[in-house]
């Protein structure tokens, strides 16, 4: 069985839509897991915040990232004016898919995330977390995950995850494999027109 994070959603959970001019992106959203960053996107997606924006730093077999309203990856805020704290979860990780908080250091959330798009995996790697175990930070069905679908390893409990894409990583592929300039800067801009928040049905 696989982890809680990579379950579609139930009937009755909020889940995020982005609407990008290159397609949409459904997102699973933990509430129970990081109240604090999911009420944070959820307040900006409702308030219309992040309507209109870049994806402003894409690099590909990594992640695409957005919610700068100055699209120049130093800007945004929290709902709440200031920073927030991290939410780190053993079982809910960078995997592939997953939508995390982009920061500047530990405890500086603001309103950037990022999906992570990483899908290569090295052997090595795998082995080496197998070999660390749960005491250590990778439970094997973290590594598991890990060696099956990739990810940003090197991100957890660096970057809160608050959410994982459920429909819609063939338009997270198609972002990232755009042509960038020398910062990572999409040549041909995408945007999120919005991002609705919706139960799921």
């Amino acid at each position: 069985m696989s982890l809680e994070q990579l379950k579609p959603p139930k009937a009755g959970e909020e889940i995020a839509i982005i609407k990008t001019s290159l397609g949409h992106i459904k997102i699973r959203l933990f509430p129970q897991i990081a109240p604090k960053a999911v009420e944070n996107f959820k307040v900006h997606a409702q308030n219309k915040y992040y309507d209109g924006l870049l994806f402003h730093r894409v690099i590909h077999d990594f992640m695409i990232q957005g919610g700068d309203p100055e699209g120049s990856g130093r800007g945004g805020e929290s709902i709440w004016g200031q920073a927030f704290e991290d939410e780190f979860h053993l079982y809910y990780r960078n995997f592939r898919g997953a939508l995390s908080m982009a920061n500047s250091g530990p405890n500086t959330n603001g309103s950037q995330f990022f999906i992570v798009q990483k899908q290569t995996r090295d052997k090595k790697i795998i082995e080496q977390m197998r070999n660390m175990g749960k005491d250590r930070g990778y439970p094997e069905e973290v590594v598991d995950i890990y060696e099956k679908y990739g990810g940003s390893y090197w991100l957890d409990f660096k970057h809160t995850v608050f959410g994982q894409v459920f429909q819609g990583m063939e338009v997270v592929d198609q972002i990232a494999r755009l042509k960038t300039d020398d910062r990572d800067r999409p040549l041909e801009p995408v945007l999120m027109e919005k991002i609705r928040i919706i139960k799921y049905k």
